[in-house]
Order: structure tokens, then C-alpha cells, then sequence
């Protein structure tokens, strides 16, 4: 992977703000990571270092990006209902709350997660 000025920039601010918040049994983290083709959403506990929920749209099929992350927070949040988790701490990781990452998480909100 070729080290970039904007990856770089994006873990400079991602780890300013894990530095900040951090995942608990009772409040875990909600951390969205996108690629260029997916997006991907996991629930974790940072105490005991546990992925709880996680799910991507790898398999989803037509639509645009944006539609297939809203997609994807419904179904975290489905998944997350599951498990019984009903609030967590919403990490961006490092990414600006816009586009895909606004669009997962309001679907995850309206899925019922609190944040």
C-alpha cells in the first residue's frame, strides 16, 4: 500500500480521536471503515478487544455507495438489537461525517441505536 499524504493525514486524525474515546461493555464503539468499492461497519469492545457485531456490503449487489452504507447501518443496527446493544460511541475513523458515513450512520440511528 502506497503511503499517501491523505492516508496519513486520515490515522493522524483517527488516532487523535481514539486518544479520546474508547469502547466499553456497556457503551461499545461503532467504528466505519469504507475502501474504495465497500463499506464496512463494526461494533466493538474495546475493553476485552471483541468485535461484537460486524457487517459490510460485499455481497449487496446494484445501487450506489452511499444507498448500500445505508444498507449496511440498518443491518448493524438490526444485528446490534440482536445482541442487545441499544447505545454506543460512534467512531468516523477519521473520515469527514458525509456521504457514506452520514448515510450509515442515520440508518444506524434509525435502526435504533442511540449515539
Amino acid at each position: 500500500m502506497a503511503t499517501t499524504k491523505k492516508y496519513l493525514d486520515r490515522k493522524r486524525r483517527h488516532n487523535r480521536v481514539r486518544s479520546k474515546i474508547n469502547g466499553t461493555a456497556e457503551r461499545p464503539r461503532l467504528v466505519v471503515f469504507k475502501s474504495l468499492h465497500f463499506t464496512y461497519g463494526q461494533i466493538i469492545d474495546d475493553e476485552s478487544k471483541k468485535v461484537l457485531v460486524a457487517t459490510s456490503d460485499i455481497k449487496m449487489k446494484g445501487g450506489k455507495k452511499s444507498e448500500r452504507a445505508t444498507k449496511v447501518g440498518a443491518e448493524l443496527a438490526k444485528l446490534a438489537k440482536e445482541k442487545k446493544i441499544d447505545r454506543v460511541v460512534f467512531d468516523r475513523n477519521g473520515y469527514k461525517y458525509h456521504g457514506r458515513v452520514k448515510a450509515l450512520a442515520e440508518a444506524a440511528r434509525e435502526g435504533g441505536l442511540q449515539f
